[in-house]
């Protein structure tokens, strides 16, 4: 069973460019969509003006035409607002784009009847409603560069869709009434300034999108700046509780061997001759204040980043015997078996970085025994090199076994803890992490833990035996999950 040994970290990461853009984009097919509104309307109200304009005894029939093609693309279009409006307005990214893409094909359409309004009075009616219904269709150009730019691909499209309608409309009928006076100089006076009408509207359009796009863009900038903040607060907070979880344990646990060291020199100074019985109390409780003050050092500095890693030889074996011989008293005094297995082997690694991690695993494995004993080998895997520290102690119900490696974290049912800040594992953590090792975890409540520290394989620098397994102890009945 192996579980992530680190406390899980939300530190804000900034977005990426295609997530930007894909925000980005959402957002001015909403503005598009919002803006085709009061476009509608306009229409909607325009279109019985252009009508009665366009109504003459000899094209009935035509405008009539036009006129039902013209209400059904507005019916349309009012229905298309109302499927955005319930299907993709709480939504984003590229469902709002498969949107657009689905139904791109209907602002085509509605710009090409609109510019068939030309058609229908070009030279077929008197000069001042030609000009009227000039005027009407260069002001819905106008009204789509506000209505359309937001999403420039739509803009494009539309005002494409509406120049070309009207410029085929000027041509035919230019060319229909070619015979008549002035006709060909008239429409191609027309077709130039079309032309140029056509060109100011794109790249007015374009100038107005930048616009919309900046202003999305620096929306989404703000909210990252407002996310970031919020982390760094949470953070801040989170600072504080640690710091005063700090202080409460650090004063908990110094007070005790603090005040038993003041007892211990107060009976000395009264007793000087029970010197012989109190001086290991007084050392006993002066070993208990330097480990703790080791472990604070050591996490300052691996957080601080100011822990040097010196890589050399390590003989296995002789590191495994000095862990026995610094944690067997230890052992004795609990009456439990401190055991190693291991084939004799030498591995590149820093000494004293391994035998901190080994020697805290050894230490919280002992702490929390309390029969049975503690089995420290290494065991190989296929391109691993793995460290093992097994125990028949307590164990680690579920739910704790990622808090355990946080920072000053204690189970509370866990008893024999009176002495520690609660760091040993969080160094442990931190120096894996270091040094680019795995550390893993199984445990069982009641029955026992093993903890395992996986070395890549460019560490085995030279083996001088053959494989050799690591044998659990028989009193933990416990298998990899």
């Amino acid at each position: 069973m192996l579980v992530d040994t680190q406390p899980a970290t939300h530190q804000h990461m900034p977005a990426s460019p295609e997530l930007r853009e894909q925000w980005v984009t959402s957002q001015l097919i909403g503005a598009l969509m919002d803006n085709l509104v009061p476009a509608l309307i306009a229409a909607t109200l325009s279109l019985p003006v252009l009508v009665f304009l366009m109504l003459d005894p000899f094209n009935r029939v035509e405008v009539g035409v036009w006129v039902g093609v013209m209400l059904a693309t507005l019916v349309f279009r009012y229905r298309l607002i109302g499927i955005y409006r319930l299907q993709y307005d709480s939504v984003e990214g590229p469902q709002r784009m498969a949107f657009i893409q689905r139904y791109q094909w209907s602002w085509w359409v509605v710009a090409a009847v609109w510019g068939g309004s030309i058609f229908l009075t070009y030279r077929q009616a008197d000069i001042a409603t030609q000009f009227l219904c000039g005027l009407f269709v260069m002001g819905h150009s106008l009204l789509t560069l506000t209505a359309f730019s937001a999403y420039l691909p739509v803009f494009r499209r539309y005002v494409h869709a509406l120049m070309l309608s009207v410029l085929l409309s000027l041509v035919v009928n230019t060319v229909v009434a070619a015979d008549a006076p002035d006709a060909l100089r008239n429409g191609g006076v027309l077709v130039a300034l079309l032309l140029m009408f056509w060109w100011l509207l794109i790249s007015a359009g374009k100038r107005l999108h930048l616009v919309y796009r900046s202003s999305f863009e620096l929306q989404f900038s703000n909210q990252e700046l407002i996310d970031s903040l919020t982390q760094q607060t949470r953070a801040s907070r989170r600072a504080v509780a640690t710091k005063n979880r700090f202080l409460a344990s650090a004063a908990h646990d110094l007070r005790q061997p603090v005040h038993a060291l003041s007892l211990y020199a107060d009976w000395l100074a009264s007793e000087p001759e029970m010197g012989r019985e109190i001086a290991p109390r007084i050392l006993q409780s002066t070993r208990a204040i330097n480990e703790l003050f080791d472990s604070l050092f050591d996490l300052t500095r691996i957080d601080a980043g100011n822990y040097k890693v010196r890589l050399q030889h390590v003989e296995v074996q002789k590191l495994l015997a000095d862990l026995v011989m610094q944690f067997e008293p230890v052992a004795a005094a609990k009456s439990l078996k401190l055991r190693t297995r291991a084939s004799p082997i030498t591995i590149w690694a820093d000494p004293v970085v391994l035998r901190r991690i080994l020697g805290n695993l050894v230490s919280n494995a002992l702490r929390h025994t309390y029969k049975g004993g503690v089995l420290l080998g290494l065991r190989r895997r296929e391109d691993l090199l793995v460290f093992e520290v097994w125990d028949t102690g307590v164990g680690i119900e579920r739910e704790h076994q990622q808090a355990i490696f946080q920072e000053f974290f204690r189970v509370s049912q866990h008893q024999g803890t009176e002495d520690s800040l609660g760091l040993g594992l969080t160094i442990v953590s931190k120096l894996t992490m270091l040094m680019g090792y795995q550390l893993s975890l199984s445990s069982k409540a009641n029955k026992g833990s093993v903890f395992r520290v996986m070395l890549p394989s460019f560490t085995q620098k030279e083996a001088l035996e053959t494989h050799h397994h690591v044998d659990a102890p028989n009193t933990v009945p416990m298998t990899d999950d």
